[in-house]
Order: C-alpha cells, then sequence, then structure tokens
C-alpha cells in the first residue's frame, strides 16, 4: 500500500463526511465508521509524520495554550446593526431605504446568538480566524477556530477571501457543558452566547476543541469587486465553497412579505437548535449597499429586528444607590433571582427618582422585569393587584451612600449628583472608565483589579497608574510574574495612544468616543484643544452648545489643567497620531465615489483621497465631483455620465496619487 495515497485518500473522505455531518446536516455513513477511518489516519501519520499538513482532519484538535491573543486589524471595519424593536421601526427603516431606492428588495436571516468572526483562506486554504473586537481590531482565534468541524480548512474552489459570519453553541452542546460544569462543582455559564464566547477565547485550543461549537458565515466584504451583485447571491457563494450558511433565509420583495417573516419565526424561534436574539433585514442588491452607505457605527442597508423583550414577574426586595463616574446616583432594585432571556436576573437598574415615581414602584412589589435591548434588566413596573399593603414607598436619599456629600439635583435633569470630586466611588468609576477597551484600553486592569488596587490604596487617581511598579502588584492576588509583567507593559504601551483615546478616558461630560476623535482630528494636540474658546467649539462639526460648554468647564478647571500636566510629564502622548490632511490640488475639497471593481481595496482607496484632502461619498449627485470606475461598473457611472461628471479610470487615480504615496 502506498502510504501517501492512502492518507490524501482517508482524509478525502473525512473532509466529505465533516461536509454532510456539519455543514449539509446529512451524514452518508456511521459515526463507527467515520471514527474507524480518522483512527487509521491518526496511526499512518504517527508513523509518518513527516506527511501531517495543517489541512489534516487530525490537526483540529488544538495545539498548546497560547500566552496571549494577537491583535489583528480589519482591512474593512466590523461594523454592528442598528436594531428594531416593532414593525413600526422597521417601516421606518423601508422608508428611509426607499428615498434612495425606490422599490427595495431584501434578504431576511436569522440573527444567531453568538460571537462574531472574520475568516480568511489563502488560495482556498484556511489561514486566519479574528474576532470582532472594537470593530477596527481584533483577536487572532486561528487555531481555536480551527478546531469548529464545520469550518473547512480547505475551500471547494482555490481563492483568495475573507468570509464573516457568527461562532455559536448549539443547545444541546451548551445543556451538555453545564451538566459537566455542574458535576464537577464549576460555576455554569448563564446561556450559549457566553458560553461561545468564553470558548473561542479560551488561551487552550484545546478546551475550545471539547466545546462542540458551530459557525453560521453570512457575509463577504468584497462580494462586488468580485462581480457579485446580490447579498442572496453571495451566500449561494458561500455554499458553494463549501462553507456553512443559515438556510432559513427568505428573499422578500415588500415590506409585507418582511412583516411575514417576523411574524413566522416570532413563533417558531424557539424550535431552533441554537438560539437567536432576532432578524435581520438587508438590501439584496449590492450597489444599492453602496448608495445607501453607512452612519459612523452601522450600515443604513440593514437592520436588526429584536423579538419584543421575555417579560417575568419576580419579587422587589430592596432599592440599593450606586455611584457613576459623573457623580450620577442611580436607584438598583434587588430581586429576587429570576431567569429573564437565558440569564439570571438578580438587579436592574431603576434610572432615576422620577422613573420609580412614575411608576410607583414600591419595595416589596410583585415586579415586572425584562431585559432592555436583550442586554440590560429593567423594572417595567409593579403589579400593584398582587400589593398586599406591607410594600414601601420609594424616598430619595438625600446625601451619598458612599461618602455622605449632600446630593444635588440639577434643573432640567433627572439625576441626582454626588459632587464630591474626592468620592471613592467616583474615583473607582472614573479608573474603569479610563482604563477600558475605546479609551485607554489597558489589558489586564479591568474593573476588579482596579477596584483591588483602590481599596489597597495602590490606585486612587489616574496618575498613580503609570505610578505602578512590578514590585508593588507581584505577589497580589491574581498576580504572579508574568500577569505582573504583562500589565505594567500594557499600562506603559498605552502612553503611545493618540489624543483621542485619551480625551475619552479623561471622561469630559458628553465627550463620548466620537466627540472625542472628532476633537482630536481637527486641533491635533492637548495645548490647542486646552486653550479654545466655546467659540472655537462650536465652529466644528459635530460639537452642540451642551458639549463645547462641558469642554470649556473642563479645561478652564485648575484641578483637571493639573491631571493633564501630570500625564504629560509621565510621557502620555498629548497628539493626534492620525495621518495628516495634505491639500492637494486634485483632491482637497472634492467629492468622490468609488463604484465598480478595482485592484485595490476600496478602504485602501478611501483612505488616500481622505488622505488628500477629499471626501467619500457613497451615492452620486450633483455635488459629486469625481467618480473612479473600476470594471463592471454599473448604475453609478451610468448617472455619472448624466450628470456630466467627471469619471476616472482606475490607472488614471492611480497617476494623480502616485506623487504622494
Amino acid at each position: 500500500m502506498d502510504v501517501q495515497i492512502r492518507i490524501k485518500e482517508i482524509r478525502e473522505l473525512l473532509e466529505r463526511y465533516n461536509y454532510e455531518y456539519y455543514v449539509l446536516d446529512n451524514p452518508s455513513v456511521s459515526d463507527q465508521e467515520y471514527d474507524r477511518l480518522m483512527q487509521e489516519l491518526i496511526r499512518l501519520e504517527e508513523a509518518h509524520p513527516e506527511l501531517i499538513t495543517p489541512d489534516s482532519p487530525t490537526q483540529r484538535v488544538g495545539g498548546k495554550p497560547l500566552d496571549e491573543f494577537k491583535k489583528v486589524t480589519h482591512a474593512r471595519p466590523m461594523l454592528s446593526l442598528g436594531n428594531a424593536f416593532s414593525k413600526e421601526e422597521i417601516l421606518a427603516f423601508h422608508e428611509r431605504v426607499k428615498e434612495v431606492i425606490p422599490n427595495p428588495v431584501y434578504t431576511c436571516e436569522l440573527k444567531i446568538d453568538g460571537l462574531a468572526v472574520s475568516i480568511h483562506y489563502r488560495n482556498g486554504e484556511y489561514f486566519l480566524a479574528a474576532t470582532r473586537g472594537d470593530g477596527i481590531t481584533g483577536e487572532d482565534i486561528t487555531l481555536n477556530v480551527r478546531t469548529i468541524k464545520s469550518v473547512p480548512l480547505r475551500l471547494k474552489e482555490p481563492v483568495d477571501i475573507e468570509v464573516r459570519g457568527e461562532i455559536y453553541m448549539p443547545k444541546a452542546s451548551f445543556e451538555k457543558l453545564n451538566e459537566e460544569r455542574a458535576n464537577n462543582g464549576l460555576p455554569l455559564f448563564a446561556n450559549p452566547r457566553n458560553a461561545a464566547a468564553g470558548s473561542v477565547r479560551n488561551l487552550d485550543p484545546k478546551v475550545t476543541a471539547s466545546r462542540n461549537l458551530n459557525v453560521f458565515l453570512y457575509h463577504v466584504p468584497d462580494a462586488l469587486e468580485r462581480g457579485i451583485k446580490y447579498h442572496s447571491e453571495a451566500l449561494d457563494y458561500l455554499d458553494r465553497l463549501g462553507l456553512r450558511t443559515n438556510k432559513e433565509r427568505r428573499i422578500c420583495k415588500s415590506i409585507e412579505e418582511v412583516y411575514d417573516f417576523i411574524d413566522y419565526w416570532s413563533k417558531h424561534l424557539h424550535n431552533l437548535p441554537f438560539e437567536i436574539d432576532g432578524l435581520v433585514i438587508k438590501v439584496d442588491d449590492l450597489e444599492a449597499q453602496e448608495q445607501l452607505g453607512f452612519t459612523a457605527k452601522t450600515p443604513k442597508w440593514a437592520i436588526a429586528y429584536k423579538f419584543p423583550a421575555e417579560e417575568v414577574t419576580t419579587v422587589l426586595k430592596d432599592i440599593i444607590f450606586t455611584v457613576g463616574r459623573t457623580g450620577n446616583i442611580t436607584p438598583n432594585a434587588i430581586l429576587e433571582p429570576v431567569k429573564v432571556s437565558g440569564t439570571i436576573v438578580q438587579r436592574a437598574t431603576l434610572h432615576n427618582e422620577d422613573f420609580v415615581k412614575e411608576r410607583d414602584i414600591r419595595i416589596g412589589d410583585k415586579v415586572i422585569v425584562r431585559k432592555a435591548g436583550y442586554i440590560i434588566p429593567e423594572v417595567v413596573g409593579p403589579v400593584v393587584e398582587a400589593r398586599t399593603g406591607a410594600e414601601r414607598p420609594f424616598k430619595m436619599i438625600e446625601n451619598c451612600p458612599v461618602c455622605g456629600s449632600k446630593l444635588v439635583r440639577k434643573a432640567g435633569e433627572a439625576d441626582h449628583y454626588c459632587l464630591n470630586q474626592n468620592c471613592k466611588a467616583r474615583n473607582i468609576e472614573a479608573l474603569i472608565h479610563f482604563a477600558s477597551r475605546d479609551a485607554m484600553n489597558i489589558e489586564g486592569l479591568g474593573e476588579r483589579s482596579i477596584e483591588y488596587f483602590f481599596n489597597l490604596g495602590l490606585v486612587t487617581s489616574i496618575p498613580d497608574i503609570y505610578r505602578l511598579k512590578k514590585e508593588d502588584i507581584i505577589g497580589l492576588e491574581g498576580f504572579q510574574e508574568k500577569s505582573a509583567t504583562n500589565l505594567i507593559n500594557a499600562i506603559e504601551k498605552s502612553k503611545e495612544n493618540s489624543l483621542e483615546r485619551l480625551l475619552f478616558g479623561l471622561g469630559i461630560r458628553y465627550v463620548g468616543s466620537k466627540v472625542a476623535s472628532t476633537l482630536a482630528k481637527t486641533f491635533k494636540s492637548m495645548d490647542e484643544l486646552m486653550n479654545k474658546t466655546y467659540l472655537d467649539f462650536m465652529q466644528v462639526n459635530d460639537i452642540g452648545e451642551v458639549i463645547a460648554q462641558s469642554l470649556v468647564e473642563y479645561f478652564q478647571d485648575p484641578d483637571k489643567r493639573a491631571l493633564i500636566q501630570t500625564l504629560k510629564e509621565m510621557g502620555l502622548n498629548m497628539r493626534y497620531l492620525g495621518q495628516e490632511t495634505m491639500q492637494t490640488e486634485e483632491f482637497a475639497g472634492k467629492t468622490f465615489v468609488l463604484t465598480g471593481a478595482l485592484s485595490m481595496k476600496r478602504d485602501e482607496a478611501k483612505a488616500i483621497i481622505e488622505r488628500l484632502g477629499g471626501n467619500v461619498a457613497s451615492s452620486v449627485s450633483k455635488k459629486t465631483d469625481v467618480v473612479i470606475a473600476g470594471e463592471d461598473a454599473g448604475s453609478k457611472l451610468i448617472k455619472a455620465k448624466e450628470l456630466n461628471i467627471s469619471i476616472w479610470n482606475e490607472e488614471t487615480f492611480k497617476e494623480k496619487i502616485k506623487p504622494y504615496i
């Protein structure tokens, strides 16, 4: 027997059986026959290790544990979807689409409740997998995703492609996992999504391999460039490549058909072998998607419909108060534990004094609880007819529950505030925010670590973070040599962050991550920002009166200025590190539209145009100055000709940018 030929035969058989079982859900052989072939392959490869290849079915079991996940920058951002919670909101989405696309056709799909993933193939071979992360940068989970048997290690065509989808844990796998954990005295996972996320992000791929995860793929980021014109065609293309897609999808040619899809799955969602947290409605025409474009965070051509939140009743045992980083006081309900949308809930937000009083929520009430947006537990209101007379009416506290300072309710606001800048609770929340992912992104300095360090007196202010030394923390609970070194390195690395992260991390009231980014790009340095006036800020797009006033108050505060000076002396970067915009004659102030298949990535072309002073729009209008047309350019090119707009082919574009790149 020629061993090499036999190994090839077995691998091809196992690949086919894997595809039938995990993708088609239609096995043609028994488990015993599959196991027999796998054992034969293992024996042959052990005898001839030089014949083992990365795509062999035996290589799915997981390798050595990782020290940490490496970072992966997505070539195209992995955006989240906007949400709708009613048919009225779906209709509003439809009307917005119709303003640009008169007769839209939609592809409707199930929204799998799992972990978003990007998977890359080179020449048809499995190459890379990454989490969404913050949408721009994710984590390299290549070894872990390799263990998921429904992810082919070789496609049916030798293509270079990125595909995106959702990793999830089937209900049966979740129940089995929790049963095993209960038998071993381990804490249970709250729901299949948490279990899937924890499994994928485990540093030991063998753990991931044992968790029986699965995947559905639903997106080809460069479908248009591949000559694919419709999202539904892209899904069919994934099927042809041997990738697993969810077949419970429907093309809807009217809003009534979309409603039918919603109605059907509202009744049948519990019959599925996996969890879904809604449905996704996407404009099917990919050119139309381009025309509709994106907001800062979400595509305008798709929306997620969330099923009405499950509501349950339980007893409100007590109301306690917490202090936020800006000093805002939030009443919180302490509940008899109850399961809501798959997780046990024991606390829920009551928002503010007005919310509680308007609903007449009392301690001891039987209350209705749900998860707002499937995420945040909230009390809807009391079950008044269940009252016994023993319930106690709500009374807002007058003093901070942590430092005892007198609370203040500002005119026109619903919240009460603790104004004591030295309040312990405010300081902890501010530190947690500063180190968080969207701010300074200091890995290893999470909520628990900050509270621990604060209570030990190690970190009571932002500068204290940068005063930490390895010898201060090594030996503390959870910190040995390696973890202590990693944390100190992460803190040091955060000093290199661009200005927008620092601005957001400082917790300036009303300054979110998007506003921080706008400010950093506009003013370039902290010194510039600190010396701007109210009128200067009002000249900036996206900055209104409230934000402008908040910025002036912050930068005029002597304590805040002293904090910034201290951080500067500690070596934190105070400048915007994004690429500077060049003002070039061919591009400055002009609006460009990209259409058709280009040899260079669209994101790369867009970045170059913006760096040279131009703007990129998603649709052609009278305001468009130049259309850059690749191969198979469609309706945008036709419209550009009708409007007599300047048209460049890709070669012309490359000649124009050549002097600057």
